[in-house]
């Protein structure tokens, strides 16, 4: 346990930040959820929609810190590819 003030706050700190970060990707998978379930449904238009509001919420994340930057580029990356995708096989 902290024997001191300066480490009873950076607990407190710490705490705090882990909900945020665990509010943060949680949004973020709830996001990336409807882009996938737009895509299996095979609806272009709703999944083009879905992936345009998860783009900024996974960039925020990366901005936050919760995900790296270059995992966000591979995820939105690989996501638009499967969406192009849906328009070659429609």
């Amino acid at each position: 346990m902290a024997n001191n003030a300066s480490a009873r706050k950076r607990i407190r700190q710490t705490e705090k930040r882990t909900e945020r970060n665990r509010m943060r990707r949680s949004r973020v998978r709830t996001f990336l959820r409807k882009v996938e379930l737009a895509i299996a449904g095979g609806d272009k238009g709703q999944a083009e929609a879905a992936f345009r509001a998860a783009q900024p919420e996974l960039q925020r994340a990366a901005t936050k810190g919760v995900l790296h930057r270059n995992t966000v580029a591979r995820k939105l990356s690989r996501l638009s590819a499967r969406i192009k995708t849906i328009s070659a096989a429609a």
